[in-house]
C-alpha cells in the first residue's frame, strides 16, 4: 500500500484559482476545511474522478483535502478503512459486498462498469472458447467485479463454477500468474489487461462484462466508515459537491477528460486511457439524480450483494436501501 498525498503545489495553483474566482465575483469558500483520508485504487472506473476532481479544484472549491491512500484491490481499500485508517473509500462492484455485511455505509456512485471486467485466456494451454475452461484454473479476485462478471460468463455458457477452479488472488499476482503461465486463464479488470497484452501477444480476451449488460449492470462508488458517516454528513455532502463538478465535466468533455487524466496514469497511453474510460458509463449529475430517486441504483446494488452474500453463504445481510444512503445525493442536486 503506497499514500499519495496532495502535493504542495497543487494546492497552491487550486488556490490561486481560487483568489481569481473571488476577484471575479464568485462567491468563495464559507466552509471550513477538512482533511479527509481517501482509500482507492488506480483505476479509471475507480479514481478517474478523484484525479479530475483534484485538477479541477473541484473539491478544492467545497473545502476538502484529500489525503490519498492507493490499495491493489477494492477489498484492501475497505479492509484498510475498517482498521480505521481512512475515512471514505472510493472501489469498484465490491461496494456491494462490503456494506451489505455492514462494513460502511455507501453514498455516493461513480458510474456502471459495463466493459471493465474482462475474461482472458491462453490459446496455447488448449483454450479457445469457453467451453474449454471446464476443468481449468482461472486466477482472479474474489468479492470483487471481475469475480462476478466471471460468475455470470460461465452460468451463462452452461458452466457451473464448481467445475472450474479459481485461484483466488490479488490483481497484481494473478496477472503476474497468467503471464507466467501458472494459470491458463484469468478474470480480470482494466487496466491490467494492458499487462496481459504486452506481455502475451497471443493472449485472446474471450468476452467482457459489456455482454451481460444491463440485465447485470455493477456499481462503483464511495463509502464511508459507519462512524464517519454519522458524524460527517456535512463533508460528505461537500465531497459529492465536488464530484457533481468533476463527473459533468467528464460526461461532456469525454475525451478531454481522458487526454487529461493520463497525466495520472503514466506509462499507458491515451489509447489505453481511452479505452479504459470507455469501458464504464457515466451519466449526468441531473441523469443519476433520476436513477437515485426511482429507486434503480440501489435495485443495481441489491442485485449485486444478492450475488456476494448467496456465494458466501450469508443470511441476514443488509438490504441497499439500508447501507445506501441517496438523501445526500439527492439534496446535492436539486
Amino acid at each position: 500500500m503506497s499514500a499519495r498525498l496532495i502535493s504542495r503545489r497543487r494546492v497552491l495553483r487550486h488556490g490561486t484559482a481560487l483568489a481569481a474566482a473571488s476577484l471575479l465575483g464568485m462567491p468563495a469558500i464559507a466552509q471550513a476545511r477538512r482533511k479527509v483520508r481517501l482509500g482507492y485504487f488506480h483505476a479509471v472506473a475507480v479514481d478517474g474522478h478523484i484525479w479530475t476532481g483534484l485538477d479541477r479544484g473541484s473539491f478544492e472549491r467545497e473545502g476538502i483535502d484529500f489525503e490519498l491512500h492507493e490499495f491493489n484491490t477494492g477489498p484492501e481499500v475497505f479492509e484498510a478503512m475498517m482498521r480505521g485508517e481512512t475515512d471514505v473509500s472510493s472501489v469498484g462492484g465490491v461496494i456491494s459486498n462490503y456494506l451489505a455485511l455492514g462494513r460502511g455505509r455507501g453514498f455516493l456512485i461513480n458510474d456502471i462498469e459495463v466493459a471493465t471486467a474482462q475474461l482472458w485466456v491462453r490459446p496455447s494451454f488448449g483454450i479457445n472458447k469457453l467451453a474449454d475452461l471446464r476443468g481449468k484454473r482461472i486466477a482472479t479476485t474474489m468479492k470483487t467485479a471481475a469475480h462476478i462478471f466471471l460468475d455470470r460468463a460461465l452460468r451463462a455458457n452452461n458452466i457451473a463454477p464448481s467445475e472450474v477452479k479459481i485461484v483466488n488472488a490479488s490483481m497484481p499476482d494473478a496477472v503476474k500468474a497468467f503471464i507466467a503461465g501458472e494459470v491458463p486463464a484469468i478474470a480480470l479488470w482494466v487496466p491490467f489487461n494492458i499487462a496481459v497484452r504486452e506481455a502475451l501477444p497471443d493472449a485472446v480476451k474471450l468476452v467482457d462484462a459489456s455482454a451481460f449488460y444491463p440485465q447485470s449492470a455493477v456499481l462503483g462508488g464511495w463509502a464511508a466508515r459507519v462512524d464517519y458517516y454519522a458524524g460527517n454528513r456535512d463533508v460528505l455532502s461537500r465531497i459529492i459537491r465536488g464530484w457533481i463538478d468533476a463527473n459533468d465535466n467528464m460526461v461532456r468533455n469525454p475525451a478531454a477528460a481522458a487526454e487529461a487524466l493520463q497525466a495520472h496514469y503514466k506509462p499507458s497511453r491515451l489509447a489505453d486511457i481511452t479505452e479504459a474510460f470507455n469501458a464504464q458509463k457515466l451519466y449526468s449529475a441531473r441523469e443519476w439524480r433520476r436513477l437515485y430517486a426511482d429507486g434503480t441504483v440501489v435495485k443495481w446494488l441489491q442485485q449485486v450483494s444478492d450475488f456476494f452474500m448467496t456465494d458466501a453463504g450469508v443470511t441476514g445481510a443488509l438490504h441497499a436501501s439500508d447501507y445506501f444512503d441517496t438523501q445526500l445525493y439527492l439534496a446535492a442536486v436539486k
